[in-house]
């Protein structure tokens, strides 16, 4: 019987999974020094000074360095380790200070010489500053007119044809809205103010309340605004703060 040859064949496998990418690098272990000063800082209500974090920290550690290692190291983060004085502190980036700016509106009440020169305003409008005062019998606070101007409530209208051309005021949109009227003229009158107790019963002979009008056009008796004149800051600015 013929012999029979054995062969030996040799399959390559193509099959068999690559040699991965060699194992990165383990991350350097970070020195004990840095979490702790890192941890009472971050814990403490205020800032603190390198004699209270000395006393709580190893006696070997180097206080003035770890802080200088930890400072480096939030330079770049959205949290910076300061100094602020001779104390130390982590505090908001401030590039990223805009993210937490809070805004709000302050709401202040109106001084009782504020009330009567608007109230002045929206029932006489047009009206000077001799006119408010002589009506309210006496001299008008310093600044009181600015105020209600700020607040958006007045405006200055023209000047009046008289010695001295003073600025004339009236009301303005936002006194509407603000106040929930459709016009000026929804003001209330005699009867519903001494109604709702803002007018004492013993009133003088012939007293009446006006009927209010904040119509635009300029009367006979004013002339327009002078150029420059809302430049001296007559008009009210855009942003107000309610009043």
């Amino acid at each position: 019987m013929p012999s029979v040859a054995k062969k030996l064949v040799i399959v390559q496998n193509n099959d068999a999974p690559a040699a991965g990418p060699p194992a990165a690098a383990e991350p350097a272990v970070r020195p004990e020094e840095l979490r702790l000063l890192e941890a009472l800082l971050f814990a403490a209500g205020q800032p603190l000074d390198e004699a209270t974090l000395k006393r709580r920290l190893p006696n070997d550690v180097d206080v003035k360095d770890v802080l200088a290692q930890l400072k480096a190291e939030y330079a770049t983060r959205g949290v910076n380790l300061v100094r602020v004085g001779k104390k130390w502190m982590f505090r908001t980036a401030d590039d990223l200070s805009w993210l937490l700016t809070k805004e709000t509106v302050e709401t202040r009440k109106l001084s009782r010489a504020a009330i009567e020169t608007l109230a002045i305003i929206a029932y006489h409008q047009p009206v000077t500053r001799a006119d408010i005062e002589e009506i309210r019998g006496v001299v008008a606070a310093a600044g009181t007119l600015d105020v209600l101007l700020r607040t958006g409530w007045i405006r200055p209208r023209g000047r009046r044809k008289a010695p001295g051309r003073p600025i004339t005021y009236g009301t303005t949109e936002q006194f509407l809205t603000h106040f929930g009227l459709e016009e000026v003229g929804d003001l209330p009158g005699l009867e519903e103010l001494k109604g709702a107790g803002l007018l004492e019963g013993n009133l003088p002979p012939g007293f009446a309340v006006p009927m209010p009008s904040d119509d635009t056009t300029l009367r006979d008796d004013e002339d327009p605004l002078d150029p420059g004149d809302l430049d001296l800051g007559l008009a009210p600015p855009t942003s107000r703060s309610e009043t």
